[in-house]
């Protein structure tokens, strides 16, 4: 039998589906394996590319077997689809990442160390709390909202919206009160749980070089320092900082034809939680210099006033993640001269 040159899995958490190809793209093998079974399966096969989607459990699968002596390659699941041919199934999808994998120009997902992931995962809790903490408080001013009483938007109210669930001489009835109270109860352990993941953060932050260049730029707090360092792949991984927001998609979505080029709205595809920190830092950033003032001269004072305010806020969240691109790699602090003009 011909060497296996690349390997690719479907995987699953049970059977993972193999399919084996030589160095001309020739089907060398195709079986099925447990997920129990696969590295001692993969410790006998020469050392080789093994290709896998980017998917939940990628990571892992890539470092044990990396451990192995093999190559991994993790794809975007996105680029992996066109491959398919016609019916979808576990070979199907087996073959397609293989042929996939041995395209010249195919981009690939660097695989993540523990340390990295055990980092993101800080990140991916705390989103989870403050969507189940805004759940609840959309929760209570609805239901209140039945009883005559309405509370204002935003967080600055939650103390008043408690208050009134608290307070026996409001008009919320007794019987709809105690479930209401067990919703404040939740809602204030979340609060705290919320609060002492941000103290985290920001202690990470303040002993972290790169968190502490990262946070001279402005829009850039502790979260968002830190949160760029976990959840991005490695800087050398783009060539420029251009690169790197476009994998943010926080550049326009190109559908040039005919040597015309034309842009649309930004792609928003990469990371979701990265780009959505940005726009929220720049956000802050636009609504400060719009009320104060910008920097006299600067990129941001010329475009106060001339162009939408979403306009700039995306605009700026590209260029926070160029320039942090730039100080992730070559080292140093942001300097507003630099750009002013």
């Amino acid at each position: 039998m011909e060497k296996v040159s690349i390997i690719g899995l479907d995987l699953a958490k049970s059977i993972i589906q193999i399919h084996a190809a030589s160095v001309d793209g020739s089907v060398l093998f195709r079986r099925k394996i447990s997920s129990k079974k696969l590295l001692s399966f993969l410790s006998e096969v020469d050392p080789c590319v093994v290709a896998m989607e980017a998917c939940a459990g990628s990571h892992h699968w890539g470092r044990e077997i990396a451990k192995l002596g093999h190559r991994v390659k993790l794809i975007a699941p996105i680029y992996v689809k066109p491959f398919v041919k016609r019916q979808k199934n576990d070979a199907a999808d087996a073959e397609a990442i293989c042929e996939a994998a041995m395209r010249p120009t195919m981009r690939f997902v660097a695989v993540k160390s523990e340390e990295k992931q055990a980092a993101a995962t800080v990140f991916k809790v705390r989103d989870l709390l403050v969507r189940q903490k805004t759940q609840i408080i959309n929760a209570l001013r609805g239901l209140m909202a039945e009883f005559g009483i309405t509370v204002p938007q935003g967080p600055s109210h939650v103390g008043v919206l408690i208050n009134h669930v608290e307070d026996d001489s409001s008009s919320l009835t007794e019987a709809a009160r105690a479930p209401c109270l067990a919703l404040v109860l939740t809602l204030r352990a979340l609060i705290d749980k919320v609060r002492e993941l941000d103290l985290e953060i920001g202690r990470r932050a303040r002993h972290d070089d790169v968190a502490k260049r990262l946070m001279s730029i402005p829009g850039i707090g502790p979260v968002i320092a830190t949160a760029l360092e976990a959840l991005a792949p490695p800087v050398e991984t783009f060539t420029r900082g251009r690169d790197f927001s476009a994998w943010m998609g926080l550049t326009p979505r190109q559908h040039s034809s005919g040597g015309k080029p034309r842009l649309g709205k930004t792609s928003k595809m990469g990371q979701r939680d990265l780009r959505r920190l940005l726009i929220i830092g720049a956000s802050a950033v636009v609504r400060w210099a719009s009320r104060r003032g910008a920097v006299e001269g600067s990129w941001l004072s010329r475009m106060i006033g001339k162009k939408p305010p979403m306009l700039i806020t995306v605009a700026l969240a590209n260029r926070m993640g160029r320039i942090a691109w730039a100080l992730m790699t070559n080292g140093g602090r942001y300097e507003e001269k630099r750009i002013a003009a």
